[in-house]
Formats: structure tokens, C-alpha cells, sequence
């Protein structure tokens, strides 16, 4: 429940909470108080009802009171705020047993939405000015009645308008609070405050949108004015029925005006407006069977305008709390209307619950696809981005089903998605899991971006069925150096494609700043232990502040860890002392480096600590593409905050020189590299050509990590497509690798359970398997490529089959998709189709997206949709209890081909230390280049006959996995002597960016 708020003028000493279930109350909070009279008159046939006090006094109101009527000085009877009179006990009795039946009606309701969903509590929040309570009684026992929280928050009297939007927006993002209401003087009450309060929580019915749909007839989405309420309901009980009489509305202003007004006429009622000095007045309220009567002040009606059984409700003057300048205080009997509106302020917040119940249900898609003309011949990536214009993405996550408060806006066509969704979906069963990985590639690439975006746009556009696809984030090296973006291509791209390509939402730069704050402060504790006493090293690890010395969260976790179980500093011995600063780290086992999102090739080998400050600590490092930091790694893998959090910490950094690994904890960076990676976790949310959803998300080095997109993503796509809709994520490089890793590190780390494998080929990867010549990145093809070989195509097909044999041995059925380039001809897409289906494929697809869109893919979709509703038999490939030898050796021999594994000395001795630090059960994700099935980049096909050598073991404990490399592997890119960026321009008027692809 949110915590009540008291400004320092209020004089109350804090704000308190009514915290009301069933007959318990439990006094919190000092929210509604009012007080209300009635006095005796013999004209028993004039119904009279007004408020003793009127608390918020605007034109808008919120609480009616009964007044009565009194005799005048003349001995005459008159109206206004000091008219008293009693009403009929009859009266009386009509409006408790309408107050009771909408508490018990209120009431059952609220029962049914808590027994259904036990954890939540319908809470009304109350905003005041001043230390005046007078509006707590009644509606606290309303609330107390029904079941409901009620919270207050108390600014100061003369609050500003900032102010009180500040409180409103506050509440506004509480999950906890389900309604707002507004006790305030007029002052703060503008239009502007008043529509601030988020409709859905504006029980009083008094923001535009509100009082448009009431009066548009609406209302099953707004909230009608409880003020409103009652006198309709004052007004329904009086003598014969509505329709046809004529009520006048006096004084009235604002919101009430307008309500009253729709809703009269709404039942028949002849309506009129009037002023206190309109000349026609008296003529009016003379023939009113009906009057609502607002005043500025004391104001008098002659008794003798009033004919009889005129039923008069006074809405009282527009004062602040406490009555006008000769106003009569006497306490009389209680009036009917201040229960009756409170009672339907109350029904309002259990109507606003059950939405918000609702809400949080699963909602379906109400996807309207954006219309693609694609022309031909297909213009380039950016012009075919630009020629579309995305939907707000706003508008596309409330076409998914995404909630507001779900969504983190980052300008018009990206945000990101919270966490919170998966809590809100976790009772909705996933959608089908389908991973799109590749053939061994060529240093081009085959298009399994493409082909992932074209398949979602095909099933959500085309076929009507909910999709997502999942996408790693690109690295701004590759988009700058050669290989140039990863937001697919031709008619089956990601838009904006630029956004895309270029920082997205910075995930990527709070990896590099967290990677490096880690790098920093190994350096800086090498150097300030190598400098310093260990009674030194304390007092500046462990300062006195404020006269209090105390240990940090993280420090207190490495006492833990070496044994130490004390709290105060002053307590440890000289030897504790020194085994609590000194990690002692050995600069020549140090294994974390610094990183960059640029390929620089003269950062894989440098010398730092060459300053006269720091040059007797001089080492020699390196840098790594950001993307291949562990950060990242645990990022794609990590199931939420806390999780990432702990990931964190197991960071093994080095070695001491005794040989015990040093963590990120024992550094004490772990909660603020937490702290720089709170808004990556997050994935964000993009659309591909045709307005269908993206998630991206991480984009691990697919060599040395594992290559894929985030767990979190594939999770919050799962719940949000339903039970029904499809999860589209995509593999790096080809099947023997990031396949692989997708089935034995991925899944095992999420729990789910991939449905199929659509894997890619193309006819040029075929015929550089087959034994066509070299395929160099910037190169024209040679004219083999662009010219009909059948029998280079089928000698290259036993790639094709031995990544389909591999997809089979983790138990998951195979689709292929054929990426169409323009030079295949139609006897080469029918060979590889039956090849491929002959190896075991369920199907083998022709696809068209890059030309056509989605609808070029139209038939891969129904082929993966047949796929994925056959049961399979998903299995890992080994079991985490397997000797880390070998695991190695099972994917080598069943994956990769090798009739066995070698062993370097150095992985030897790192297998040996794994297994005594007890890393012996983390899965395995093989270091290896991707151009090959075997460990040289030359050999195509499908090489047999070889000896996997495995030249060193490293492992990521964050990450959760070790890596054993295998042969040489370069974490760094270089550039070309030719990149990407001689092409890529900025029009300095337009800001449109030029050449990127």
C-alpha cells in the first residue's frame, strides 16, 4: 500500500491510513471527515437538501448534505445556506436503504474480485489541502463498510498547482492505488490537475475524458460523478417518474453542469440553466419541478417561487472548508445525500478494481499491419525503410496487448518493455518457440534476419496469427567496419532500420561503461594494495562517516565468504584485517579486459599504467568488441534483476597469486555495475516493414559466448503472443554453433522448449560447399555463383543434411528456408528442396521476403505452423554431470564431425582447476571459428577425419559457462581497407543519415 506523504505545513503530525477489511478497522490515516445538520419546517411537501460544509467547494462539487428549510425574519420561509428544516422520516428512509443497497452491492463485488485474486487491495487515495479532516468520517465509513483502503496524502493549504500534479502523477504510477480523489480548494483544482488524475483511476468523474464519455453515453469505461449520482438518484425517488419534468439548474459551473445536464436530458428531463441575477429567475424556478442549486455565498430563494412538492437539492457555496459569515451552527440529525454520494464514490473504486483485475488479464491483439508496395527492382536497405512510415510504437504495444505503464517510451519508434509483464502474464500459457538458425555460412552471411523478420511478418500480417520476433542487438563494429547492419534487408527489415543500427536504446554503451568500471577497479586495487599497509588499506576501505564506521552490503558478503561473522570493523584481528583487504591479485592472471563497440585491431594487444603515476604498475591487456564482454553474456541469460544481479557478482576477474579466483564481489563493484545495467535489462521494442512487433535484445559474440538474444525477450514475447501465437528468435552463425548453444546453454538456463528449427541455406553457401571458389566480403562473386551449377549445389547439400542431422539429435523437427537470390535458378531451388526434404526436413521453402515481404514468405509460415504442432522430443545433448573433457568431446564428435579431441597442456591444467573450484557442472559453449564445421576456416562441407585441438579452456562463471577455444580467436575485429563508414554521411539539414546499406 502506499506509504501516506505529510508536507511539512500540515498540521497533522503525519498522515494516517484507514486500512478497512470487513469489520476490522484499523486507524492509519485521518481522511474524510464531514459534518451536516437539518432543521424542522412545516411546508413538509418541499424536499430540501444542502451541506453544512462544503469542503472542496468548486462548481464541480463532491459531497451533497441535506439542508432544510427555515422561517425568515418576516415570518416568510425562504432557501439558502441557513434554511433548515426536517425532512420526512419516509425521506429518509428511502435514500439509507439506497445507501445500503449500493454499499451491499459494493461490497459482495469487492468480495468476489479479492477471492479471485487474493493479493490485491482496492485502495482510494485522497489528495487534501490543509489540515482539515472534514471529509473523513463519512467516507472512512463508507469505505470501512465496503471492504476498501483509504489513504491520504496531506500538502500544504495554499498548495500549487506543481505541486499537486506532482502527488497526482505519483499515484497515477502506484499500482497499489486504484482510485484518486481530489479534496482541494479551488484553487487547485484547474483543469489541468483535474485531468492529470488518470481516467481509469478518476473516480469522480470529473476529468474531460471522463465527463465525455458520460455524457457520449460510454459507460462502460468512464466513471460516472458521484455527486452526479446522487442528486439523480434524489431526483428519481421524488413523486412520478423523470421523463417529462423540468428541473433548473442554478449557479452550476464547470464538469456537474455539463453531467447533470447529459444526464437529465438523457432521461427525458427538460433542462435549464440559470444565474442567482438572471431576470428571468424567479419565472424559472416558479415552474421547476426540480432545482439544483450552487451558490457563491448566502443566497436567498422567496418560499413563495417555490411551488409544492418542489424537491430543491442546494449544492452549497463555493467556500473553502468552514461555513460563510452568518451561517447558523447547530448539530442536527444526519442527511441522506453524504452517504449516498460517498457510498457511490466507493462503488466507483470497486468498479475502477475489477478493471484493473481485468486489465491484468491477457489481452488479445487487435494487430492492424501497415500495407506494403514493394517495387522492383527492390531499392536499397534505407530507402526501402524510409519509403514506410512506422506506427507510433506507443499504438503498436497497445495493439499487442501491452499496458502504459508497461512501456518505456525512447521517442517515437522504439521503447522499452518492462519486466513487469511477465508478472502480470505469469498464469498465460507461452506461444510456440521457434528458432531460425543457418547452414555453415559464408563470410556474407546467409540472411537468417531476414528470413526471421520475413516469417513474423508473413504469420502476424498475413495469416492473422500473433508473432514476435526476437532479435539481438547489433555492434556498431560490424556496421562500420564491413558486414554492415543486422535489421535484415529488402522488404523484410526492422524500421527504423538507423535506430536499429546505431545505439538503439544504449544497451550496449551501459555494457561498456560496466565492463570498464570493472577493468578500473581491478587496476586500481592492484595498485593501492601494492602502495599501502593493510591498516591503511582499512581505514580507507572501511571509512569512519559521521563518527559511524560501518562495513557496505557487499563487504559484509566477503566476510561471509572467507569466514569472518562479524558486523563491527573494530572487532577483526590484525589477521582478518589483512585477509579482508588483500585479494591479491596477480597482474599476470588477470583475465577481464576493456572493451569497445569499434573495430580497432590496435587495441588487441596494449600497455597500460605507462604514466609516472602509475608506470611501476604497468601491464600489458587488451581490448575486446563490447558484445564479447561476459556483461553481455549475462544480460541474454539472465531471468530478471536479481538474477542479473548475482551473475554479476560471480564475475570471476583473475586469480590471487595462491591461485583462488577473485569475483566482482570481492571487488565491491557488483551493486554498482547493477545499478549501470538497470535500464539494459530491458528489451527493447521495435517493428519490422509491416508494422509487426520486435523485441531486441543483447547480442553476445556468437564464438566465445553463446550468440543469441535474451532469455527475457523470448520470455515476455512467449506470454504476450498466447497460447496460439508464435516466438520467432533468431541463432548466430551457422546451426553447429549457435543452434547448439540456443539448445544446451540457452534453454537450459530459460526452461523452455523450442517447438522448430527453421533452418536457413542458400544456394551460394551450397555451391562454396560443393567446392566453389573463395567468398570474400566486398568482393564481386565469382561468376560460379551467379550462373547455374547443379552439381556444385548438390555435392554442397551434405552441409544442408549433416545441420539438419544436428537439429535431430537435440529432437526437434526441421523446416528449411531457402533464402531466393535473383541469380537461383528454378532448377537449383528444386534440387535443394528435395535434398532437403529427403534428409529429414519436414518441409523445404522457397522464400521470397527480401522482394516481396511477408507475402514471400507466406508459405514458410504455414510450413512452421504445421511443424510446431507436432509433439517432439526435445533432449539436451549431454548431461551438466558429464566431465567437462567429456562434454567437449560429445560435441565434437556428434556435432562437429571429429573423430576425437587434443588437449593442450594449458586447457589440461585449466580443466584441472575448474573442477577443483567445483565449475565442473557449467555447460559448454565451444570457442570455434564459424566458416567451417570443423577448426580450419577453409575446410567446407561437411571435413571428416580431423582431431578437434582444444589450445585453452577459459570459463564465465557470471555467464554460466566454460569455453574452450579451439584454435585461434580474435575478440577484437580490425577494419578493411575499404569500411563501411567511407559511404555513411549525415545531411546536416535534413538529418537524414546517408549510405547506410
Amino acid at each position: 500500500m502506499l506509504a501516506p506523504v505529510q508536507h511539512p505545513s500540515c498540521s497533522h503530525e503525519r498522515g494516517e491510513t484507514f486500512s478497512v477489511l470487513g469489520e476490522h478497522i484499523m486507524r492509519l490515516s485521518a481522511v474524510f471527515r464531514h459534518a451536516y445538520r437539518s432543521q424542522t419546517n412545516t411546508h413538509r411537501s418541499t424536499k430540501v437538501f444542502s451541506p453544512r460544509k462544503t469542503p472542496v467547494g468548486t462548481s464541480g462539487g463532491f459531497l451533497w448534505t441535506q439542508i432544510r428549510r427555515a422561517t425568515s425574519s418576516n415570518g416568510g420561509s425562504s432557501i439558502g445556506t441557513t434554511i433548515r428544516t426536517h425532512g420526512e422520516k419516509r425521506e429518509r428512509s428511502e435514500h439509507e436503504i439506497a445507501t445500503r443497497e449500493i454499499i451491499q452491492r459494493s461490497r459482495e463485488e469487492l468480495a468476489s474480485i479479492v477471492k479471485a485474486n487474493p493479493a490485491i487491495k482496492p485502495t482510494l487515495a485522497v489528495i487534501q489541502a490543509g489540515d482539515d479532516d472534514s471529509l473523513l468520517d463519512m467516507n472512512k465509513k463508507m469505505a470501512g463498510k465496503v471492504g476498501l483502503n483509504v489513504i491520504q496524502i496531506c500538502l500544504p493549504q495554499h498548495c500549487t498547482e506543481e505541486e499537486v500534479m506532482d502527488e497526482v502523477q505519483r499515484l497515477n504510477e502506484d499500482p497499489a492505488v486504484h482510485a484518486v480523489f481530489l479534496a482541494l480548494p479551488p484553487s487547485a483544482r484547474s483543469r489541468r490537475v483535474l485531468n492529470t488524475v488518470r481516467p481509469e483511476k478518476d473516480v469522480d468523474g470529473l476529468s474531460d475524458l471522463n465527463v465525455g464519455r458520460l455524457i457520449s453515453g460510454e459507460f462502460s469505461e468512464g466513471f460516472p460523478s458521484p455527486v452526479a449520482g446522487a442528486v439523480m438518484e434524489m431526483l428519481a425517488r421524488s413523486d412520478g417518474p423523470l421523463a417529462g419534468k423540468l428541473v433548473v439548474l442554478l449557479g452550476l459551473e464547470g464538469p456537474l453542469k455539463v453531467i447533470l445536464q447529459g444526464l437529465l436530458e438523457r432521461e427525458g428531463v427538460e433542462v435549464r440553466t440559470s444565474q442567482w441575477g438572471s431576470d428571468r429567475l424567479q419565472k424559472q424556478v416558479r415552474q421547476a419541478d426540480g432545482l439544483v442549486v450552487m451558490g457563491a455565498g448566502p443566497m436567498t430563494l422567496p418560499s413563495s417561487w417555490l411551488k409544492p412538492g418542489l424537491t430543491v437539492i442546494n449544492c452549497g457555496p463555493a467556500v473553502t472548508p468552514g461555513l460563510s459569515a452568518g451561517v447558523e451552527q447547530r448539530e442536527e440529525t444526519d442527511c441522506e445525500i453524504v452517504p449516498l454520494s460517498a457510498a457511490l464514490r466507493m462503488q466507483n473504486v470497486v468498479k475502477s478494481s475489477a478493471r484493473w483485475v481485468e486489465q491484468q488479464r491477457y489481452r488479445p491483439w487487435t494487430l492492424r499491419p501497415l500495407k506494403l508496395q514493394p517495387l522492383s527492382p527492390v531499392p536499397s536497405d534505407v530507402e526501402v525503410s524510409r519509403a514506410q512510415t512506422p506506427k507510433p510504437i506507443s499504438q503498436l504495444a497497445e495493439e499487442v496487448g501491452l499496458l502504459p505503464q508497461e512501456l518505456e517510451v525512447f521517442g517515437r519508434s522504439k521503447a522499452k518493455v518492462r519486466l513487469e509483464l511477465l508478472t502480470r502474464l505469469r498464469h498465460q500459457p507461452d506461444g510456440k518457440y521457434v528458432l531460425v538458425a543457418g547452414i555453415t555460412p559464408t563470410p556474407l552471411g546467409e540472411g537468417k534476419s531476414t528470413v526471421t523478420i520475413g516469417l513474423v511478418q508473413a504469420l502476424s500480417a498475413h495469416l492473422k496469427l500473433n508473432s514476435v520476433a526476437c532479435l539481438r542487438q547489433p555492434s556498431q563494429g560490424p556496421t562500420f567496419g564491413v558486414k554492415g547492419g543486422a535489421a535484415g534487408g529488402g522488404y523484410a527489415q526492422v524500421i527504423p532500420m538507423e535506430e536499429f543500427n546505431l545505439h538503439l536504446t544504449g544497451d550496449i554503451h551501459a555494457i561498456t561503461a560496466a565492463n570498464n568500471l570493472v577493468a578500473a577497479a581491478i587496476d586500481a586495487r592492484i595498485l593501492h594494495e601494492a602502495t599501502q599497509s593493510d591498516k591503511a588499506l582499512y581505514r580507507r576501505l572501511v571509512p569512519t562517516v559521521n563518527g559511524v564506521r560501518r562495513f557496505s552490503a557487499v563487504q559484509l558478503r566477503r566476510l561471509q565468504r572467507l569466514g569472518i561473522n562479524k558486523l563491527d570493523p573494530g572487532a577483526l584481528t590484525q589477521e582478518e584485517v589483512s585477509s579482508f583487504v588483500r585479494l591479491d591479485i596477480d597482474p599476470a592472471k588477470v583475465t577481464w579486459q576493456r572493451v569497445v563497440d569499434t573495430n580497432d585491431r590496435f587495441l588487441r594487444k596494449i600497455t597500460i599504467g605507462q604514466a609516472p603515476t602509475e608506470k611501476a604498475h604497468s601491464r600489458q591487456t587488451q581490448f575486446d568488441i563490447a558484445v564479447a564482454s561476459e556483461i553481455m553474456a549475462i544480460l541474454a541469460l539472465a531471468d530478471g534483476l536479481a538474477d542479473m544481479k548475482a551473475r554479476l557478482g560471480r564475475m570471476v576477474v583473475g586469480s590471487s597469486r595462491s591461485g583462488h579466483p577473485v569475483t566482482a564481489d570481492d571487488l565491491g563493484v557488483t551493486g554498482a555495475v547493477a545499478v549501470l545495467m538497470r535500464d539494459a535489462i530491458k528489451p527493447t521494442m521495435m517493428q519490422t516493414l509491416e508494422g509487426t512487433p520486435v523485441f531486441v535484445h543483447a547480442g553476445p559474440f556468437a564464438n566465445i559466448a553463446h550468440g543469441n538474444s535474451s532469455v527475457l525477450a523470448d520470455r515476455l514475447a512467449l506470454k504476450l503472443v498466447g497460447e496460439e501465437g508464435y516466438v520467432v528468435t533468431e541463432a548466430g552463425f551457422g546451426a553447429d554453433i549457435g543452434m547448439e548453444k540456443f539448445f544446451n546453454i540457452k534453454c537450459r538456463s530459460s526452461g523452455l522448449k523450442p517447438d522448430v528449427v527453421v533452418l536457413v541455406a542458400t544456394i551460394r553457401a551450397l555451391k562454396m560447399h560443393g567446392g566453389g571458389p573463395s567468398v570474400t566480403a566486398g568482393v564481386p562473386l565469382p561468376r560460379e555463383y551467379t550462373e547455374e551449377d547443379l552439381k556444385l549445389v548438390s555435392e554442397g547439400c551434405s552441409n544442408l543434411k549433416k545441420q539438419i542431422e544436428i537439429a535431430h539429435l537435440f529432437g526437434v523437427p526441421v523446416v528449411v528456408a531457402l533464402n531466393i537470390f535473383r541469380t537461383d535458378t528454378e532448377a537449383e531451388i528444386d534440387l535443394v528442396c528435395r535434398i532437403a526434404q529427403t534428409s529429414g526436413a519436414l518441409a523445404a521453402v522457397p522464400c521470397h521476403h527480401w522482394a516481396r515481404g511477408g507475402r514471400g514468405s507466406v508459405d514458410l509460415a504455414r510450413a512452421v505452423k504445421e511443424a510446431a504442432g507436432r509433439e517432439n522430443d526435445f533432449r539436451f545433448l549431454y548431461s551438466l554431470q558429464t566431465p567437462i573433457v567429456e562434454k567437449i568431446r560429445t560435441i565434437a564428435q556428434k556435432v562437429y564431425g571429429a573423430d576425437d579431441i587434443e588437449l593442450s597442456p594449458e586447457a589440461q591444467a585449466k580443466i584441472d582447476y575448474y573442477n577443483q573450484q567445483g565449475f565442473d557442472t557449467l555447460p559448454i559453449c565451444m570457442a570455434k571459428t564459424h566458416l567451417s564445421l570443423s577448426h580450419l576456416p577453409d575446410k567446407k562441407g561437411v571435413p571428416t577425419g580431423f582431431i578437434l585441438p582444444i589450445r585453452d579452456v577459459r570459463a564465465s562463471i557470471g555467464a554460466g559457462f566454460i569455453y574452450p577455444l579451439v584454435g585461434t580467436m580474435s575478440t577484437m575485429p580490425g577494419l578493411p581497407t575499404r569500411p563501411c563508414f567511407y559511404d555513411i554521411d549525415l545531411d546536416p539539414v535534413t538529418e537524414e543519415i546517408t549510405g547506410l546499406f
